[in-house]
């Protein structure tokens, strides 16, 4: 295991969210979805024992302002502190989500 994952990490459940932009690379592309797929077993690996797999976006452009309902629920479960890794395709853009994610953590009830 790695220095850098805490027992706080693991004691939250590992995102996988699994995605491809286009339907052409959903049925072409099937080794890019195998990879991404595996690691899944990386993050069993490193020691998280709850994995979900979020695929609901396969086949899905960012562009044009499409609804993506996978990664609208992976940003509200980080906003919510349930999760202690993301496992994505090295696109995903996580960094450039900061702004919202802050926002949407401003919003959040805390108890």
């Amino acid at each position: 295991m790695s220095d850098k994952i805490k027992p706080h990490h693991l004691a939250r459940k590992a995102l996988l969210y699994v995605r491809q932009s286009s339907t052409h690379q959903v049925l072409h592309n099937r080794e890019s979805q195998a990879l991404q797929y595996a690691m899944r077993d990386r993050l069993v690996a490193l020691g998280w024992s709850e994995v979900d797999t979020v695929d609901d976006d396969l086949g899905r452009s960012a562009a044009g302002g499409v609804t993506r309902v996978g990664f609208e629920r992976m940003v509200a479960e980080v906003c919510l502190g349930k999760v202690g890794a993301v496992s994505g395709p090295r696109s995903l853009p996580l960094r450039a989500q900061q702004p919202r994610l802050a926002a949407a953590d401003r919003d959040v009830p805390r108890g």
